[in-house]
């Protein structure tokens, strides 16, 4: 995706708001990845950026739907700690190293081995580990609004594991989706080995994990990691078409549902049957459920207030 909403606010002059675009749009967040020359491997800074942006999508009531997507060819290729420590953010010292993905420069995902703050303690890798890559995953499964990835291009480690938390995602079908951490005899992180075993199964995982070879965006959806693939000049109308429909949506009673999905891969049948009578129980005080059901028995098309 080569464009994304302009906003209207006044541009801060925090220099990682050209890394990391937002817009708010027919109460859809359009959050856009904006670092073309570097494949949009994210940095702390810019991963602290997404995290604040999902937060508050939370919380707006102004916002009833996120879209994840990029610029350039690249939607993201992992996490570049090359750009230096975090300014905000809590873990500032990191540093990795890149690799080669498929003939071009992507940042890797490396922490082993690396010098952190200074002499390295024990702990030191898994609290990078679970400070970053796992806060940002958590907080796309964790946003209270759908969010919807717009893959305009190559997803490599953290950024296929960016791609895969969403809600819903769309992939143009230049799209590729890469498990690199295998070719540096790494570990997958960022939630990888949660999610993918949960989208697909443990066998299609460990293909993906074990040999790191690139998934076309034809194969991602024909594995069930991709809802839909269309032409790189159609991503952005598909995009703002299901997240505008998204947005028109009961949306309290679509966060609910997320959290029962997203709940029940771990839980047990009597445990999500009582979450899910909770969930309708909260759901009914809404103005949205009500309307619903009035739309019914007067046969017309709710209008929903998000609420």
């Amino acid at each position: 995706m080569t464009s994304s909403p302009e906003t209207s606010a006044a541009k801060s002059a925090d220099p990682v708001d050209s890394l990391v675009l937002h817009a708010t749009d027919n109460h859809v967040a359009w959050i856009t990845l904006n670092r073309p020359e570097a494949l949009n491997a994210i940095t702390p800074d810019q991963r602290e950026r997404l995290i604040q942006h999902l937060s508050h999508a939370s919380c707006d009531p102004g916002v009833r739907a996120v879209v994840i997507t990029a610029t350039g060819r690249g939607f993201c290729a992992g996490a570049d700690l090359r750009g230096g420590p975090p300014t905000g953010g809590p873990q500032a010292g990191e540093r990795v190293a890149g690799e080669q993905v498929a003939g071009e420069q992507v940042a890797g995902e490396q922490v082993a081995g690396e010098q952190v703050a200074g002499e390295r303690v024990a702990g030191d890798v898994a609290r990078i580990i679970r400070l970053g890559a796992q806060r940002l995953i958590g907080a796309v499964l964790d946003c209270e609004k759908p969010v919807i990835a717009a893959v305009n291009g190559t997803a490599a480690g953290l950024g296929a594991h960016l791609a895969l938390a969403c809600d819903l995602v769309l992939a143009a079908a230049s799209a590729k989706f890469i498990e690199v951490f295998v070719r540096r005899g790494l570990v997958p992180d960022g939630g990888g080995a949660y999610l993918l075993p949960r989208l697909i199964g443990p066998q299609r995982a460990k293909e993906l994990m074990f040999f790191g070879d690139a998934l076309t965006a034809a194969d991602a959806a024909r594995l069930g990691l991709v809802n839909r693939v269309v032409p790189a000049d159609d991503l952005e109308k598909t995009a703002r078409d299901w997240a505008e429909r998204l947005a028109t949506g009961p949306t309290r009673a679509l966060a609910l549902t997320k959290q029962l999905v997203n709940a029940s891969l771990d839980t047990d049948r009597t445990t999500a049957f009582a979450a899910e009578a909770a969930a309708q129980e909260i759901n009914m005080t809404t103005t949205d459920a009500n309307e619903g059901v009035a739309a019914f028995t007067e046969r017309r098309t709710p209008h929903y207030r998000g609420h």
